[in-house]
């Protein structure tokens, strides 16, 4: 018997279809590199399959399986983290967009202050304004108290603020 003919249980494979573009919207917010994304995303799913039958009986599973793919990401993060080792000179990844790009030259300002941000405040701002949640979904769903989520919700918009402020002045 496959778990799509368990009475109940949604297909796996249809859900995912459905959701995936959801949770790898989420995970690039999350990481800032679709390569990185797309792992964080299959790293969750892969741990959700074994366990459907089950995840698609709670309340939402569209929830849980998002707090997978944060969960991923932090178990991603740290791992990669400790790979990391400072240099003298940090070279720019790309050019920085021109005065006239336009709104995609605003959001690549938005989104590279935005990857700048501290973990654990972009976490709360993506989950936040990106994902539309709530501060108490945000809680549980990071695990922290909703306290804690506010105030790196606000440190990091002020964060944001203070980037995105400074670079208007050199203009």
């Amino acid at each position: 018997m496959t778990r799509s003919d368990v009475p109940g249980v949604p297909d796996f494979d249809a859900w995912v279809a459905a959701r995936g573009p959801a949770l790898l919207r989420l995970a690039y917010t999350l990481t800032g590199e679709r390569a990185d994304a797309e792992d964080v995303v299959q790293d969750a799913l892969s741990r959700a399959l074994p366990r459907w039958e089950r995840i698609s009986r709670v309340d939402d599973p569209d929830a849980y399986v998002r707090r997978m793919v944060v969960n991923a990401h932090v178990s991603w993060w740290r791992r990669f983290r400790r790979r990391e080792s400072p240099v003298e000179e940090v070279r720019p990844t790309g050019a920085a967009p021109a005065a006239d790009a336009g709104l995609a030259g605003e959001r690549d300002r938005l989104w590279r202050a935005c990857r700048a941000l501290p973990e654990a405040q972009r976490t709360a701002v993506v989950l936040r304004y990106y994902e539309q949640l709530e501060y108490a979904e945000i809680a549980a769903l990071t695990g922290v108290r909703e306290g804690s989520v506010r105030s790196r919700v606000s440190r990091g918009l002020a964060a944001l603020r203070v980037e995105l402020g400074e670079r208007e002045e050199e203009r």
